[in-house]
């Protein structure tokens, strides 16, 4: 009888372990369960839009000759520096060019004397053949000697006005508001007239920005883009932030490019501070029009592998699975999905390193405004 109690005791405590043991078990299986970030996603309109490589220049780019030859005795502006139209930049020897000048007034003032008294002569012959003092060939004679002399006197001022703009050429003046080059020659060259190149000058403000599409880019536009259909477009500077100040088509190509597929576009920006300079490689974002019934993604959300890009979706009984979607652009630093996915799928978007296909997950839904860059819902 004794036996048989001890034996009882004995199952009895086992039991008590066993079922110790069997709820400690499942709270470790529970508290395994992985706990995820999940955004239940909805259709949306976005503005459709694509990026590309582009490159600035200046919206003027111009060489400076000067119009007259000449030795250069100095140079007035600062390298690189900005410079407004008008503002002397050369000075080339004047001496000849006055010395000329003086000439020409000369030859101006004796023939002025030489008209004057071809008129005079005129009046009096006008008098004279009225009194029939005169032969009338005497005073056809008199008209043809001042119309002589009033002749030589315009070309003689032109030739004045030839030898003020020669000696004014002779300092080099900015045609443009603009940022200087180097200069190509020092003090002491002699520079030939309308050949010889002094620097360079590029207007910057505004400043120009050229890029290009292919074929295949500008299918998702409905094809050509141009001043009219292209809504906006945003410059990325190197390091990834966007410019201040949004531009505008300029010119658009009426045509593809043969050689390389693409049309050629340009766009221009204020550059009021001159933050762009000419030359800079920055990318361009072009927005036009918009797309509808297409869901946005944070970035981190989508994964890749061998076979493309796929998301987790979370279940109805919480279990992970793997979806093969189809992206777009980015939108910020969110995907649009173009295909893979549909209204009100849960898409995990944070522990993705820990998940596989299959897990069962203790999902968490989060705010699509938190979690979208773009704020949308």
């Amino acid at each position: 009888m004794r036996i048989i109690t001890v034996s009882i005791s004995v199952f009895a405590v086992s039991l008590l372990l066993f079922a110790c043991s069997s709820e400690t078990a499942e709270r470790k299986m529970s508290s395994e369960v992985l706990r995820v970030g999940v955004l239940q996603i909805e259709p949306v309109n976005v503005r459709l839009s694509a990026e590309t490589i582009a490159q600035t220049e200046g919206a003027k780019e111009i060489e400076i000759r000067p119009r007259v030859g000449g030795i250069v005795l100095k140079r007035h502006y600062h390298e690189g520096m900005a410079v407004k139209a008008g503002e002397p930049m050369y000075l080339i020897d004047p001496a000849p060019f006055r010395k000329v000048l003086a000439e020409v007034q000369a030859e101006f003032l004796e023939q002025s004397i030489q008209a004057k008294k071809a008129k005079t002569e005129k009046e009096r012959q006008e008098k004279l053949v009225a009194e029939n003092f005169v032969s009338q060939r005497s005073y056809d004679n008199a008209v043809a000697d001042l119309m002589i002399a009033e002749a030589a006197l315009h070309a003689l001022k032109a030739r004045v006005q030839q030898a003020e703009l020669d000696l004014s050429y002779a300092t080099v003046r900015a045609p443009i508001d603009g940022i200087a080059g180097r200069s190509q020659i020092s003090e002491g060259t002699l520079v030939a007239a309308n050949s010889s190149v002094l620097t360079t000058m590029a207007q910057i403000s505004p400043i120009w920005v050229r890029f290009s599409f292919s074929d295949n880019e500008l299918v998702r536009f409905n094809g050509r883009l141009n001043e009219g259909n292209v809504e906006e477009v945003i410059l990325i500077l190197p390091d990834g932030t966007e410019y201040s100040v949004s531009g505008a088509i300029n010119f658009a190509a009426s045509e593809i490019d043969p050689l390389i597929g693409t049309q050629q576009l340009r766009a221009t920006f204020d550059n009021p501070d001159r933050r762009l300079l000419p030359g800079q490689f920055v990318r361009v974002r072009v927005i036009s029009g918009e797309t509808d019934d297409v869901f946005l993604l944070p970035q981190v959300a989508v994964m890749t592998s061998d076979l493309g890009r796929y998301v987790y979706v979370v279940d109805n009984n919480n279990v992970t699975t793997t979806r093969q979607i189809t992206v777009g652009e980015w939108v910020g630093k969110d995907w649009i999905i173009l295909e893979g996915l549909q209204a009100g799928d849960r898409v995990v978007v944070n522990n993705l390193i820990r998940l596989s296909s299959g897990m069962t997950v203790n999902p968490e839904l989060l705010d699509a405004s938190e979690v979208l860059s773009s704020g949308r819902k």
